[in-house]
């Protein structure tokens, strides 16, 4: 969005912390979101607890093939929603972009989708809060090549597919850069994630930028290996659930339904990790021995590894604050965004916050 980890008791263990500084955001952005990301709302908090669990609410929710979104298929299937007192329209995209164009049409209430991916719609004028952190990819999203290609420095002059304009193609562009690259030091073709993954497998390009589940199908290539991944990234590829400022502003207690219901399915899983495996390697349409692998590199956040994700810590790239003054000013750098988003109300902890205060 690895290797290893025992069946889905969920890897919540903390990420390592790392990564080099790159330009900061503006002192304005940067106040604005250490503010929104330490507390969210204060009204949001007190609008959606005043409405009980009785009253029973809906959103429409989006997510995609994703190892840290597929609990949300385990909720579904459990009931969990509807014991909150919310009824969830939860469709699945099996082409990512779609989800987030679907957000910023104003035609899902919730999204799951990557703090990049996010702050990019941000910048072209979406309203859109984050009102849970769910997990961190820790190895999933990855460059594949071919058995010629050993290092990063190998890549100039090489083919290299990736969807255009989201993560793995961020992660591709982060990896370029560290080792002094741009983009026109390779050929890349933007391929949408499925359909990279099957033409690098069939040897039609030298590498792929790519998240599990479709790393597996890219790895069938015989030779093909990982130059490098999210995890020598610490911290750059967080994932969330994105509501709309509409669903956020109208309907708060509907938001927060849902968040408790998702920290309620981590908790299901973690009582019962074979049938969570079960329903999810279904849902990716893999077998339990591969989605059991993807477990080492996704790492799915407790409520308090996420509040301590929403924290600013100034140098830190697991504080989504720290990263996204890292982000906002690399999508533009790197030509992904035509000018920097306006962080101010992005980060909102309100719901989460709740959540913990209810335990």
């Amino acid at each position: 969005m690895g290797l290893g980890c025992v069946a889905l008791s969920l890897c919540f263990a903390a990420v390592a912390c790392g990564g080099d500084d790159k330009s900061a955001d503006s002192a304005a952005t940067t106040a604005a979101a250490a503010t929104t990301a330490g507390g969210g709302s204060a009204t949001t908090v007190a609008a959606a607890t005043a409405t009980t669990s009785a009253t029973v609410e809906s959103l429409k929710v989006g997510y995609s093939a994703w190892p840290g979104w597929f609990p949300l298929a385990v909720a579904e299937k459990q009931g969990i929603f509807e014991k909150h007192g919310l009824k969830v329209d939860l469709t699945y995209f099996v082409d990512y972009t779609t989800s987030l164009d679907a957000l910023s049409a104003g035609k899902l209430d919730i999204n799951s989708q990557t703090l990049n991916d996010t702050i990019f719609a941000v910048s072209a004028g979406s309203d859109q809060r984050i009102v849970a952190t769910g997990d961190n990819s820790t190895g999933n999203d990855a460059v594949i090549c071919d058995k010629s290609i050993n290092t990063v420095q190998d890549l100039k002059g090489k083919s290299i597919a990736a969807e255009a304009g989201v993560v793995d193609h961020f992660l591709l562009l982060q990896g370029l850069a560290k080792a002094g690259m741009t983009e026109s030091d390779i050929q890349f073709h933007g391929v949408k994630t499925d359909a990279a993954a099957g033409a690098f497998a069939g040897g039609q390009f030298d590498c792929v930028a790519v998240f599990a589940p479709f790393t597996v199908e890219a790895l069938k290539r015989p030779g093909s290996k990982v130059i490098f991944s999210s995890a020598d990234f610490p911290g750059a590829i967080p994932d969330h659930f994105v509501a709309t400022g509409d669903i956020v502003d109208k309907d708060p207690s509907a938001v927060q339904k849902f968040v408790d219901a998702w920290y309620e399915t981590l908790d299901w899983m973690k009582a019962h990790p074979d049938e969570a495996t079960a329903i999810m390697a279904a849902k990716a349409e893999t077998s339990v021995s591969d989605y059991e692998s993807f477990a080492k590199g996704t790492t799915l956040f407790s409520a308090d590894q996420a509040l301590n994700a929403y924290a600013d810590r100034p140098g830190d790239p697991t504080s989504l604050v720290e990263m996204s003054r890292r982000i906002n000013p690399f999508l533009v750098s790197s030509g992904l965004a035509k000018s920097q988003a306006d962080l101010s109300k992005l980060f909102d902890a309100s719901f989460t916050k709740a959540y913990a205060g209810q335990k």
